[in-house]
């Protein structure tokens, strides 16, 4: 074997290239089957939820309609594609969990129907579903259903042009650019048996598999069947090969296009997609491959050997993505070796030995000095990474001992089990895990929960979104030629200027409701503090609320329904001061509180939202008591959960004081103690969905305040005295309406039915989805 490069790593540090060498562009694709309860391939349609399955970025089908296929767009470092393969496996999860499906954790099929009962995919383009047509005659619908991952990868561009220019190459740059990447490919090629050996997580199979595989193999039961040595079904003489082996050249682009258009024209394959190489050479677009690979280059490299690993909720580990890429730099900094004819038949005949024999011999010398070079290419290009050269030594310990490797611990474990309860139970445990994280998007977990939502659901259907501006929560949604540019998600184009600046601002939301026949309450503003000290006197007994003109989220709002002090009323007013140079003062209307979720011309939810408060148990405090309810995962702080964690602040203590009472009072068993007479979800109050139980009349008056602003979107806030009582002049008062409602209250209100704010949004801005 061949050692580093050492002229070529001299020269990127002396041009101080290191540090560009390790960065890249990621992508993953992964293939799951899908299994009903029993672990039995499901033979439903690919679901609605998901829109087009030609159209969706991120969610299609593969070969069969029970086969998922999710797609990360390509990112600049290893873990943000990690995460949003985790958000995919969320997404798509929590939605097969509505009909009682699961996805396979294997990439071996599950229990398999007779062949020709498995579905193949319905494709609007008839030449589409007629390639999978084909495939399926000519090698069985049972192997098309093997299932893995694809690691998409490029090297940054700015190292390659600075590598460019440094060479002083003669060649142009499309044809440096495109022998840097073929070298990698040829090695990789070479090698990709230490991979496969490394990621290889598919030893057992069921015996309703390919009925010639499992006539060869051996039994750990009555249903699971293995080879001895095996330890990738998938990239084994029984997997997702062609027919006989084809030596497509990686010499050049030219010769690779060559040799796929030869096969292609001969008939030994459908097209050149059915070049099942374990690494592909990939143009930027997909419109015409390989005419685009003459044209314009390599944009990046795809390989596709990793099987799906139960061990992991993802299908694969960060660790082994990092690896993978260390591989990858490493295949650069080789030496180059000579890869002809011969040089592929004996890395096929490598993959087919370590196969049948395992790890033996000089291979596993072989193994071992690979991770050393490793090592010592990352000592020049990267010596304090100790991370690394940890994980490194790690997989030389799998290589002395095999039983430490990915395919023998499954193998391990599912001895114990059988291979359909071993996966069945891990696709099951894996589900739970997604539905508990619930309302997160892995990786964007910094934003607002509402845009969270918003952006889980476009990607369910296929709409295609960017990060514009993550700290504002703007982004922009695409589908095809059509874009929207939303922000906090119910911020969008579909309400104007002039109806946000009306919601903002009360005394002008009370006026237009009132010219509309709307109740509103009666009321002062008041410009300076003076001045509103001055009216304490006609206000003292009266139970009042003092509140900035234009706020959101119940900051800087008083709410007196006691006797107050005037010491307490001048304090409300500061603190509403604080958020505005206008205050209002209004009569605290009777009732309970509702926030009607206006979109369009419906009312999408409807909530009680109760003060923030804490539950006496006769021993802790309230201020303890206040402690541990915040312990609940769903209260966090910047609504970025469902609910908010209770402050106890300024306030609450004011709050508390008004009601003679202290944070350090001990409340009976079972007492109740508000905390806040104001009931918003952001000042930790509870969220209690009431949609079903509200009459029709008032769900009318929240429509009719709507386009009273012109609103498309909005909050509604309404105090009802009794919800089994038609609406009436006397009996409701519209104290508020807000033009940037949080949706997430009513996906996931603290009682009650998620009402899915999140698709009425796309539904309004891109349509309602197909089916």
């Amino acid at each position: 074997m061949d050692s580093l490069n050492l002229d070529l790593i001299n020269f990127i540090i002396d041009k101080k290239l290191d540090k560009e060498l390790l960065r890249g562009r990621f992508g993953l694709e992964k293939e799951n089957t899908r299994v009903d309860k029993d672990g039995h391939l499901a033979l439903t349609p690919h679901p609605k939820a998901f829109g087009n399955k030609t159209d969706n970025p991120y969610i299609q089908t593969d070969f069969s309609e029970s086969q998922i296929e999710m797609i990360t767009p390509t990112f600049n470092s290893i873990e943000e594609t990690y995460h949003f393969l985790e958000a995919l496996q969320d997404i798509v999860t929590q939605e097969l969990m509505e009909t009682g499906e699961y996805l396979w954790t294997s990439s071996n099929p599950p229990v398999l129907p007779r062949d020709e009962d498995i579905p193949i995919a319905h494709m609007e383009d008839p030449l589409e579903e007629m390639y999978r047509t084909q495939l399926g005659h000519k090698y069985g619908r049972k192997k098309q259903l093997l299932s893995g991952i694809h690691y998409n990868f490029s090297f940054n561009e700015n190292f390659l042009k600075k590598l460019y220019e440094a060479s002083l190459s003669k060649d142009e740059y499309k044809l440096f650019k495109d022998g840097l990447y073929l070298k990698v490919a040829r090695n990789v090629l070479k090698y990709r048996w230490l991979l496969i050996y490394l990621t290889g997580a598919s030893p057992v199979f069921n015996k309703s598999y390919i009925e010639q595989c499992v006539a060869l193999s051996d039994h750990l039961d009555e249903d699971s069947r293995y080879f001895p040595n095996m330890n990738s079904l998938r990239n084994s003489v029984c997997g997702y090969r062609n027919d006989k082996p084809f030596n497509v050249s990686f010499n050049s682009v030219n010769e690779y296009v060559q040799d796929l258009q030869n096969l292609v024209q001969s008939k030994e394959l459908l097209s050149a997609k059915e070049f099942y190489s374990p690494i592909r050479l990939k143009p930027a677009t997909g419109e015409n491959p390989l005419q685009e690979l003459l044209d314009n280059g390599i944009a990046y490299l795809e390989l596709r050997m990793f099987d799906l690993n139960p061990l992991f909720k993802n299908g694969i580990s960060l660790e082994i993505l990092k690896f993978i890429h260390l591989f990858l730099v490493y295949m650069l900094l080789k030496q180059d070796e000579p890869f002809n004819e011969d040089e592929q038949q004996q890395a096929n005949l490598d993959l087919d030995t370590l196969m049948m024999e395992g790890l033996q011999g000089s291979m596993k010398v072989t193994a071992v000095a690979l991770i050393d070079s490793m090592q010592e290419m990352l000592r020049y290009i990267n010596p304090d990474d100790q991370p690394m050269n940890t994980l490194l030594e790690h997989k030389k310990n799998i290589i002395l001992n095999p039983a430490l490797s990915y395919a023998s611990i499954v193998k391990a474990e599912i001895q114990h089990s059988s291979f359909l309860h071993y996966h069945l139970i891990k696709a099951k445990q894996y589900a739970n895990h997604s539905l508990e994280a619930g309302y997160k998007l892995a990786g964007y977990e910094d934003l607002e929960l509402s845009t969270q939502l918003l952006l889980k659901a476009a990607v369910k259907r296929g709409i295609h979104f960017e990060l514009i501006d993550r700290d504002d929560n703007f982004v922009v949604l695409t589908k095809g030629d059509h874009k929207e540019y939303v922000k906090q998600a119910t911020k969008t184009a579909l309400d104007s200027y002039s109806t946000v600046l009306i919601m903002e601002n009360k005394i002008v939301t009370k006026e237009v409701l009132k010219q509309q026949g709307i109740r509103v309450p009666g009321g002062n503003a008041y410009r300076n503090l003076q001045d509103a000290m001055l009216d304490y006197e006609v206000h003292r007994e009266k139970k009042i609320v003092i509140k900035p003109k234009s706020t959101n989220f119940g900051l800087g709002i008083t709410i007196f329904t006691n006797n107050f002090s005037i010491e307490d009323y001048q304090r409300a007013f500061e603190m509403a001061f604080e958020h505005d140079r206008t205050v209002l003062l209004e009569e605290f209307v009777t009732g309970k509180e509702y926030r009607f979720l206006v979109m369009g011309d419906e009312v999408v939810g409807i909530l009680h939202r109760v003060p923030a408060n804490i539950v006496g148990d006769g021993v802790r405090t309230i201020e303890q008591l206040i402690h541990e309810k915040n312990k609940d995962p769903l209260r966090g702080q910047g609504y970025r959960t469902p609910l908010e964690k209770i402050q106890l602040g300024e306030a609450e203590r004011l709050f508390l004081k008004i009601h003679s009472k202290d944070p350090s009072d001990i409340p009976r068993l079972g007492e109740v103690i508000y905390l806040r007479e104001n009931s918003n979800i952001s000042t930790g109050g509870d969220s209690i969905d009431f949609t079903d139980e509200i009459p029709i009349s008032y769900k009318q008056l929240a429509i009719q305040s709507a386009k009273a602003a012109g609103a498309t979107f909005c909050g509604v806030d309404m105090m009802i005295n009794d919800i089994e009582q038609e609406a009436t002049n006397e009996n409701y008062s519209i104290i508020e309406i807000n033009f940037n409602p949080a949706i997430h209250i009513h996906c996931y209100p603290y009682q009650g039915t998620n009402r899915k704010a999140d698709d009425k949004i796309l539904d309004l801005l891109f349509g309602k989805i197909d089916g």
